[in-house]
C-alpha cells in the first residue's frame, strides 16, 4: 500500500449502475454498464469505479449495496435509472484520504484499516462512501499485479 495522502478527486459525469448481493457479480455488470454507454453515444473517460453504500467487512455480501460508476467525457444529462437499471449523474469534486493498494482484491483490507486509522488520529470525519478506482484489467492482469486506488471522502471535524 502506498501512504496515505490528501487529495481532491475531480468532478465527473459518470454512467452508474446500483448492483446488490454478491461482490462475483462485478464483472457481468460492469460488461452491462459499457455496452449500455456505448448503446447511448456517451465516451468512457477514466477509470471504473465501486462505490460502496454498505461496508463490505459489517454487511454480508447477500445484502451488499454498492454502485459502480463509469464516467463519460462531457455533460451529458442526467438521468435516473433505466429499465436495464443504468442511470446518469454528475459527481462534485470531493476532498478524500488516497491510498494505492497493490494486489488481489480480497487483500485489500488492511489498506482500508490504515485509511481509517489516518482519518482518525489526523481529526477528519468521513463525509461519503468509500470508492475504489480500478487501474488494472483482470483479464490481462495476473491478480497479484492488480492497482485498486481506495478513495475515502472527508472534511476536517
Amino acid at each position: 500500500m502506498s501512504n496515505p495522502e490528501l487529495k481532491t478527486a475531480d468532478a465527473q459525469s459518470v454512467a452508474f449502475l446500483q448492483m446488490t448481493g454478491p461482490y462475483a457479480q462485478t464483472p457481468e455488470g460492469y460488461g452491462l454498464l459499457y455496452g449500455w454507454i456505448s448503446q447511448h453515444g456517451l465516451v468512457p473517460s477514466g477509470m471504473p469505479h465501486a462505490i460502496y453504500l454498505t461496508m463490505p467487512p459489517e454487511t454480508p455480501e447477500e445484502t451488499a449495496v454498492w454502485e459502480l460508476w463509469a464516467p463519460v467525457l462531457g455533460n451529458p444529462p442526467e438521468s435516473e435509472p433505466d429499465d436495464d437499471g443504468i442511470g446518469v449523474k454528475h459527481v462534485a469534486a470531493m476532498r478524500v484520504l488516497s491510498a494505492m493498494h497493490h494486489g488481489p482484491y480480497d487483500t485489500v483490507g488492511p489498506t482500508y484499516e490504515e485509511l481509517w486509522a489516518w482519518i482518525g488520529a489526523n481529526g477528519y470525519i468521513v463525509t461519503g462512501p468509500p470508492m475504489e478506482i480500478y487501474y488494472s484489467d483482470p483479464a490481462r492482469v495476473p491478480p497479484e499485479e492488480y492497482l485498486t486506488e481506495v478513495q475515502i471522502p472527508i472534511a476536517r471535524k
